[in-house]
């Protein structure tokens, strides 16, 4: 991982437009090939960024962007469509790289952890005919959390949350972006799978062809039993 505080611009052109003014930043490059933009706060989330498949490029600034102080351009395009994430650099303060290693994962504990568990033992909930391929499915950049086939022998990708919300929809994008490049699961299509799934969450889901499914976790256990319901 390559971490670059810097005082710089950013500009994101594509689907959407977007602008980050002059300031000194946080710049994150990772060993999958995403560029992250963070400010000292705002938690864990970046002002902008690119996700793999991009490439990067280190460039000389245009003579205008030079005569307003910029000393080198970083221009992120990605691979898969014309977004382009465009840092406009005028002083590096610190840059510096870290070999991190081969990550092992989000060790997951408590609610989560168990629906992971029941939904792979009970994983015809889902639909008639499904089969488990394996829980915590490795890929490169993390494990997801089911792998299974479906009735007609495609693979599905199943990410599960106790609360679904954008972050997690996201997630699993990364995942079938990643996944879909392996011809020996390709075509894989995902569910994303959680107690309770925010509408955002929804809307973003079904936009990126994502099922969605509620889990009811009693249910699974066994304990209630949907089928003497009266609501």
């Amino acid at each position: 991982m390559r971490l670059v505080i810097a005082k710089c611009s950013v500009d994101y052109d594509g689907r959407l437009s977007a602008h980050l003014p002059l300031a000194t930043r946080l710049l994150l490059v990772k060993a999958d090939g995403s560029v992250l933009v963070h400010s000292d706060g705002g938690s864990y989330k970046p002002l902008n960024w690119m996700s793999p498949p991009c490439a990067m490029a280190e460039l000389s600034p245009e003579e205008h962007e030079a005569a307003d102080g910029v000393s080198l351009v970083w221009q992120v395009q990605h691979a898969k469509s014309d977004d382009r994430l465009r840092v406009l650099i005028h002083e590096v303060l610190h840059d510096s790289s870290h070999e991190l290693g081969v990550d092992p994962g989000l060790i997951k504990d408590g609610v989560e952890a168990h629906l992971q568990k029941l939904l792979a033992e009970h994983i015809h909930t889902l639909g008639d005919g499904w089969t488990l391929v394996r829980r915590e499915y490795m890929t490169a950049i993390g494990p997801v959390d089911i792998l299974c086939k479906d009735h007609l022998g495609g693979s599905v990708a199943v990410e599960i949350k106790r609360r679904g919300d954008i972050d997690g929809v996201e997630q699993l994008t990364r995942y079938l972006e990643l996944m879909n490049r392996d011809p020996h699961l390709a075509p894989v299509t995902g569910i994303f799978a959680a107690q309770e799934i925010k509408p955002q969450a929804r809307t973003l889901a079904q936009d990126r062809g994502i099922r969605c499914v509620t889990l009811d976790y009693d249910a699974l256990r066994g304990i209630d039993d949907t089928t003497t319901r009266l609501f």
